[in-house]
Formats: C-alpha cells, structure tokens, sequence
C-alpha cells in the first residue's frame, strides 16, 4: 500500500475503514475497506479530517475484491436468479420465481477449497419461493491473484454451479383404492390431502377415481389417467403395505412403468414408491397412509423433483437415510429444517 493526497485518490481503493465520529450523532464508518474513490467522495473524506489516504498499489497480477466476486457470481448464477449489488467483495443470489433449487456440490466443495474465497448456499434439492435467498458469495481478502480467480472459472466450467428450475407439471390424476372406500364403508379422506398440497404448487387435480382393490382395474385407470385424461403425474393412494390384499404395487408395475423404487428410508413414509410411465417419463407414485395424516413426509420431499421434472434416482433416494427422520416438531418449519436434506 502507499500514502497519497486525499485530492489525489479518485479511483484508488482504501485500504481501511475510515469512521466519521460526532458527538451524540454518530460514530460509524464512513467508507469501507475496499472502497473504490470516486469524485464526489473528496470532500466527505476531507470533512473527516483524512488529507491522506493508505490506498492499494495498482497490479496487473492481482484483482480488486468487488471484480473477484463478479467471478464467483458469474460461476454460481443461473438466469431465475437476482443478484444484490456487490459490497466490500460480496454478492448474494435470491430467487427469481418459485421452483426447485439445485446445487452441484462437487464443484462447490471445489471452489471452496481453493482458499481465499468462499460461496455458501442453502441444502439443494429444496422447494424456493420468489425472493428467497439462495447463496451468499465472498473474496476473503483485498485483493485476490488474478491467476487464481482464472483458474477456478476454467475448472467450474461454463454450467452454472446453482439451478433454479421452474416446476413443469401442471396436471395430476389421483387413484384412491381399497375395496373399504370403493364400497363406501369409509370415506375418502386421503384426496383432499393431496389436492391441498398439490394447489400449493398450482398444480390442477384433472382426474380422479376411487378403485377396488384389483391389480387390473388400477393399472386400467393409471394409463386412462395419462393417455385420455391429459395427467402429467398420477398419485395412487391406498394399498401401499405388505399385507396380501394390498395391490397398488402391482398395478403400477403391470403398466410396464419403470420402478425406480419401492420403499425409501424416510420416516414418515418408507413404503414410498416412485415410477415412471412411457417415453414421456410420467411419475406415478404409491402413496403410503402416512401421507395422509403427517405434516410432512417422503411425498413433500420428492414432490418439488418431481414437478420440476428432475428425475430422482434410486441412488438419490438412498441418500436420503441421513436427514431422513422427520421429528415431528410441535411447529413445523419444514424446508427450513433438516428433513431430507441428505440428497
């Protein structure tokens, strides 16, 4: 760093925090460290008794931190994102609309561990809303090796580290079984269930059946539900354990959908089954009982995947194991909690 006039400055960038104190008013920084100087900022710094600065010698090897975190910003965003304006090396990313937000980990650990700069995020694979903040991104020091930033951009790659994926999925069928409510001895009260949680993401209920307990006429109904009625998702609710006369798994196999899973480690909800019809991929999903009476489950996890038409794997959903125990909290805080947070 070196001394220069306060006249003489615009342009260079301070190498501390200069605090302006009045008595009884204020005593607070006036400019940070890191401030680039600008012309209207010469009679401020005079006001405050600063006829010298300590500024940052120029380098052409090295980068202020506000063009580093351009850098970083650039490697995380994707285009449903907003950024904040950058400040003292930082920039954060917010979401621009409801959706899915995705993190490629790998490539986050990598940069990380370069030193010197930092990107935190939210857990991936979460539901979002509009406005939501996604990550926060940072040069640790000053002023940063250009060599450095450069060689993180280039192991990155051109793919955005962060996604925010739109949810796709506008209609769904729901198949309510059991020869209990077929024949009305119960009332179906697993449907308005769903309906609820699925209006939370605008999705339209176009069809919906209540069906026996036989593997012929479920699996007659999902193709019906996809192939006629126009369904983009069919949830089948009902006959998901092992007792013999539950059918659901059967059905959906019978339609030649590929399973991807049945059972997942989560609790609530390890009788889970997830599918997908077609060439079009359709999901069709078993629902276990827990769907209907706990606050969230297995189906609250997947259902944002699914409706962003990201397609989850079975090794995907193993990893749920860790995280995988809703507790249960007498309030509910769920996505800002650690359900799930395990993929």
């Amino acid at each position: 760093m070196k001394l220069i006039r306060t006249e003489d400055a615009v342009g260079s960038v301070l190498c501390h925090d200069l605090t302006q104190i009045i008595k009884g008013v204020t005593k607070d920084a006036v400019f940070r460290k890191g401030h680039v100087v600008q012309p209207e900022d010469i009679p401020v710094l005079l006001s405050i008794g600063k006829e010298h600065l300590y500024v940052w010698e120029a380098d052409e090897n090295m980068l202020h931190e506000n063009d580093a975190a351009r850098i970083l910003c650039d490697i995380c965003k994707n285009t449903m994102m907003d950024e904040s304006p950058v400040k003292e090396g930082k920039i954060e990313l917010a979401a621009a609309a409801d959706g899915l937000f995705k993190v490629d980990g790998a490539r986050l650990r990598l940069v990380n561990s370069f030193g010197q700069m930092m990107i935190a995020t939210r857990h991936g694979n979460t539901p979002v809303k509009k406005g939501d903040k996604l990550c926060g991104t940072r040069i640790i020091p000053l002023v940063i090796e250009k060599e450095k930033m450069q060689r993180v951009r280039e192991l990155c790659g051109d793919e955005p580290l962060l996604q925010l994926l739109p949810y796709k999925i506008k209609k769904a069928a729901v198949l309510a079984t059991g020869s209990e409510v077929f024949h009305g001895r119960i009332k179906d009260t697993f449907t308005p269930v769903l309906e609820e949680k699925l209006a939370e993401f605008n999705v339209e209920l176009v069809y919906k059946q209540v069906l026996d307990d036989k593997p012929e006429q479920i699996a007659a109904a999902i193709k019906t539900a996809i192939e006629e009625k126009g369904a983009e998702m069919v949830l089948c609710t009902g006959g998901m354990s092992v007792d013999p006369d539950d059918r659901t798994p059967l059905a959906i196999k019978n339609t030649g959908a590929r399973i991807v899973s049945y059972g997942a480690p989560v609790l609530p909800g390890a009788m889970f089954l997830l599918s997908y019809y077609g060439e079009k991929q359709v999901p069709v999903m078993g629902l276990p009982g827990c769907v209907m009476y706990a606050k969230r489950t297995i189906f609250d996890l997947v259902l944002p995947r699914v409706l962003a038409c990201d397609l989850v794997t079975a090794d995907e959903l193993a990893a749920l194991g860790e995280g995988g125990l809703c507790l249960n909290c007498a309030v509910c805080t769920y996505p800002a909690c650690g359900f799930g947070k395990g993929w």
